[in-house]
């Protein structure tokens, strides 16, 4: 199957782009996120996205990044957090090395402070973020090939965690 080498799925401020980085680098091939592709192509931020245009808008533009990408890279990709809630983009990812990067509310406090330019988060973060990980979690250990925690490792560590769950060798 051609397309990327590994993608990478997880909640936000899970570390999807520092730990996709430090896999590319090490994997010896090249880096992309579709947050960063839809930001380019639309020419604002996610949040603008959101709060112009709502959640629906929003992710028929991410569906079209992530076919896209899956379509043209090879390397290291790394997904929203909300892509897997796509069937479609669901069905893209079967047969594929997809890493989900799990961690808990509290690991997510720590990372994101929880709200600061997450509109899906606005309002009381901690009980919005439980419910949307209630919602998601299954989803993104459906499309996992590997689950690799990341709760009180460094990035470093993830890397390496995901390398060997894969059981893929340094570049």
């Amino acid at each position: 199957m051609s397309g990327p080498l590994v993608v990478l799925v997880g909640p936000m401020g899970v570390g999807k782009s520092t730990v996709g980085q430090l896999l590319a680098d090490r994997l010896g091939v090249g880096y992309r996120d579709t947050d960063d592709d839809i930001v380019a192509e639309q020419d604002r931020s996610i949040a603008e996205i959101f709060v112009d245009e709502g959640e629906e808008a929003f992710r028929a533009v991410e569906k079209r990044a992530v076919r896209r990408a899956l379509g043209e890279h090879d390397g290291v990709l790394a997904l929203g957090g909300g892509a897997i809630l796509d069937a479609d983009t669901r069905g893209l990812l079967a047969g594929r090395r997809v890493v989900y990067l799990a961690m808990d509310v509290e690991e997510a406090v720590k990372r994101t402070g929880l709200g600061v330019a997450r509109p899906l988060l606005a309002v009381n973060p901690r009980k919005q973020w439980r419910e949307l990980m209630d919602a998601r979690r299954p989803l993104y250990e459906g499309v996992a090939t590997a689950v690799v925690p990341t709760d009180g490792r460094t990035p470093e560590e993830v890397a390496q965690a995901a390398l060997d769950a894969l059981e893929l060798k340094e570049a």
